[in-house]
């Protein structure tokens, strides 16, 4: 710690002990006052003038910023003892100190210090009273340092922990969501290129080699009839393949999100479903690209979670904004018992988190089943 900022700190915490002696005089007074029902509110203004003070102090002296609040007096009570104590003792260590250190220089100057003889176990010592008043001084600052330094990380605290915390600890929470973030962002794109190469192996990939299958038996067959059977099927199974290919495609990333906007990105999810999907869209514009497609992902494996484990009989899909945060609320009547821990829930988890946004999964066992993500819509697309 530079000598600036110890300082400072001193300073701060010397400014503290007036402020703490007013606000325990202030919470003493205030009390009674509470009952009146005509005092209160000058009350809650000289708690919220004591709260800026104090908000002042901090920032300007401890170097440490906290949102504006309302406070409290509990804050006012507590802030107020810890000020005035830690007052007592900075002035009373700092005024023993100075009277050891002018006693010691008065000593020196007129040579009148006194032999002490120090007798310990095995030693034997003599010093002098100067070198007594020297090491008395020394023991005094160290501990009016230490109790300005705790006193310092006290005050901190308590206002982190009543006024909001301090620019420094959002800075460090903002630090730490964004690493969460980052690792979340690469584990979602891990899983999807899993699933992406789970659909191709188990449903492309098979009838590629069930297509080249029935061309060889084709070519080989020695029967023209055979092989035009052979050709027929093989020819129905190169249908079924575009199907899947075009499945699989539409699963990554479909091209109507783009063209033609999420309602009809999500009309096309309800068209493909086996359980009917009802969708109300509430949005007045288009989101931001990354937040118009998180919407998208949220409510297609909501839908595709609850066709395949929920038994569901109905989905109903929402979209609306408020105050410029747009929603998606996906709601089926299954059986529930979803677990928001899960692989496609934890994904979509991981990226509405990465956008700032907030989700939620409610799925009590007998249902029903709700997933919500909540996003800052920013600024409208073109």
């Amino acid at each position: 710690m530079s000598g600036n900022r110890i300082a400072r700190t001193l300073v701060g915490v010397l400014l503290g002990a007036p402020l703490g002696v007013a606000e325990l005089v202030f919470v003493c007074a205030a009390g009674p006052l509470w009952a009146v029902p005509a005092a209160r509110r000058a009350v809650g203004a000289g708690t919220r003038r004591l709260v800026a003070l104090e908000r002042a102090r901090l920032s300007s002296w401890l170097g440490h910023e906290t949102p504006p609040a309302e406070g409290s007096r509990t804050f006012l009570a507590v802030r107020g003892l810890i000020g005035a104590v830690a007052g007592y003792v900075c002035v009373a260590g700092g005024f023993l100190a100075a009277l050891l250190l002018g006693g010691t220089f008065w000593g020196v100057v007129r040579g009148g210090l006194d032999s002490v003889p120090v007798r310990m176990p095995g030693v034997q010592l003599v010093t002098n009273t100067g070198m007594l008043g020297l090491l008395g001084a020394a023991v005094l600052i160290a501990l009016v340092a230490g109790a300005v330094t705790l006193t310092a990380v006290a005050e901190r605290r308590l206002a982190d922990r009543f006024l909001g915390p301090g620019s420094q600890e959002l800075m460090r929470r903002r630090i730490a969501e964004l690493t969460a973030s980052r690792s979340g962002i690469v584990r979602a794109v891990d899983d999807e290129r899993r699933r992406i190469e789970r659909d191709l192996h188990d449903g492309v990939q098979q009838r590629g080699v069930a297509l080249a299958m029935l061309l060889g038996r084709a070519a080989h067959a020695a029967d023209p009839d055979k092989a035009a059977g052979l050709v027929a099927q093989a020819y129905g199974e190169s249908r079924q393949l575009l199907d899947e290919l075009r499945s699989v495609a539409w699963r990554i990333y479909p091209t109507a999100l783009d063209e033609l906007g999420l309602r009809a990105a999500l009309a096309g999810v309800a068209e493909r479903s086996s359980v009917p999907v009802t969708v109300h869209y509430g949005l007045s514009g288009r989101p931001v690209s990354a937040v118009e497609t998180a919407l998208y992902f949220v409510a297609r494996e909501a839908i595709t979670n609850a066709v395949k484990h929920s038994g569901a009989r109905d989905i109903l899909v929402v979209l609306g904004e408020d105050a410029g945060i747009v929603s998606v609320s996906v709601s089926d009547d299954g059986r529930g018992g979803a677990d928001p821990a899960g692989g496609g829930l934890a994904g979509l988890a991981r990226r509405v988190g990465a956008l700032d946004g907030e989700f939620r999964v409610a799925s009590p066992p007998g249902g029903p089943t709700v997933v919500e993500a909540f996003l800052p819509k920013g600024e409208p697309c073109a």
